[in-house]
C-alpha cells in the first residue's frame, strides 16, 4: 500500500486554513462587537457567536481534509453557502458576499494539484 502524499501547496493551504479558522474563532469569541472597527456592518453578539461556530466547524473540516476525508470538502462547501447567506442577511452587498465563495473554488483547485501523478482530490476517501 502506497502512502498518500500531498503537494506542498495543499499542505500550506490546509495549515493556513487551520490557523486562520482558529484565529477567527477566537476573535469572534472574545472580541466585543464594538472592537471590530473595520467591519462594514454592525455585528451583534448572536452573529459573532454564529461566526465563531462556523469558524470552529471549518477548523474541523480543515483537519478532516488533512486526514484525507472527502466529507470535509463538502462541509466547506456547505459552510461557504451558509456564510454567503449570513453575509447577505447582515447587509453585505451581493458582490462582496459572492467573493466569499471563491475560497471553496480555490480549495478545489488546490486539491487538483498532483503529487507523484495523483491529485489531492484522488487521495480523498
Amino acid at each position: 500500500m502506497q502512502t498518500k502524499q500531498r503537494h506542498g501547496c495543499l499542505t500550506a493551504w490546509l495549515i493556513l486554513m487551520m490557523i486562520g479558522n482558529a484565529a477567527t474563532a477566537l476573535l469572534y469569541l472574545f472580541a466585543e462587537p464594538k472592537q471590530l472597527p473595520n467591519s462594514p456592518i454592525e455585528l451583534n453578539r448572536t452573529t459573532m457567536v454564529l461566526l465563531c461556530l462556523l469558524s470552529v466547524i471549518n477548523l474541523s473540516f480543515a483537519v478532516g481534509l488533512w486526514y484525507w476525508k472527502k466529507w470535509a470538502f463538502y462541509g466547506f462547501g456547505l459552510t461557504a453557502v451558509l456564510m454567503f447567506l449570513t453575509n447577505l442577511n447582515m447587509g453585505i452587498d451581493i458582490a462582496s458576499a459572492t467573493l466569499g465563495l471563491i475560497g471553496i473554488v480555490f480549495l478545489y483547485l488546490v486539491l487538483q494539484i498532483k503529487q507523484n501523478g495523483i491529485s489531492g482530490w484522488d487521495n480523498l476517501e
